[in-house]
């Protein structure tokens, strides 16, 4: 298995700050980085639909009241936060459908919808922040890996906020097609109501069959489910 690459900081993070800022993209800056991209994904734990990803780079004479962990937001907050980040910011996004996390594995389809958010953006990025533990592989820059980067970095933050929301626009459209499973309240996550709707009606294509429920293998435990139990 390919090593991490070291977070920027331990496990502990009692000294987290109360929301995020710009320091860490000011000191890209001050390190001769122009185009400080900030990356996070939505969607890794659901039992069904894509993983989205979203790249942000900000324009720092502009940056949107508001910003926060996407999780930390209501629905109101972050559709509102959503147009006003595509209104003033460079965004791109993208996403890995549920075959592609089946034959890879959910870590390594998350960062590759990274990566490809990160190639996408109109304004090339020539310094690239990443929520969580790994830097995604074949970026055209320097990245670096912010552990709890949604709650530190506006620019993360912001992508946070766009990956969610287009996820959750993504599996309301979804429940359109397929009505029986409610996406639409729950986006995919595994609640009783889905549950128990994958028991009455099976799988459909949206579904992640390498996850549990489905997998019944007996295999020893994947990447989330390890993810999960921390």
């Amino acid at each position: 298995m390919k090593r991490r690459t070291p977070p920027d900081s331990p496990g502990l993070f009692a000294d987290l700050p109360a929301g995020p800022d710009f320091e860490l993209e000011r000191l890209a800056v001050r390190e001769g980085y122009s185009g400080i991209a900030g990356t996070d994904e939505a969607g890794r734990g659901p039992l069904a639909g894509p993983v989205v990803a979203a790249a942000v780079i900000l324009d720092p004479d502009n940056i949107p009241s508001g910003l926060n962990d996407s999780k930390k937001l209501t629905a109101t907050q972050r559709e509102a936060l959503f147009d006003t980040i595509l209104a003033c910011a460079t965004v791109s996004i993208a996403s890995s459908c549920s075959r592609h996390i089946d034959s890879r594995d959910i870590r390594k389809a998350s960062l590759d919808a990274m990566r490809r958010a990160v190639a996408g953006l109109a304004l090339p990025a020539g310094f690239v922040l990443t929520d969580g533990r790994d830097v995604p592989e074949g970026l055209s820059c320097r990245g670096k890996a912010v552990v709890k980067g949604d709650a530190r970095s506006f620019s993360i933050a912001a992508a946070s906020i766009v990956a969610k929301v287009t996820r959750d626009r993504m599996m309301a459209r979804a429940a359109g097609v397929f009505p029986h499973y409610g996406f639409e309240a729950h986006a995919g996550y595994g609640t009783e109501k889905h549950r128990m709707a994958i028991a009455l009606h099976g799988p459909c294509r949206l579904h992640r069959m390498s996850f549990r429920p489905f997998r019944v293998d007996g295999d020893e435990e994947t990447e989330l489910d390890a993810e999960i139990a921390l």
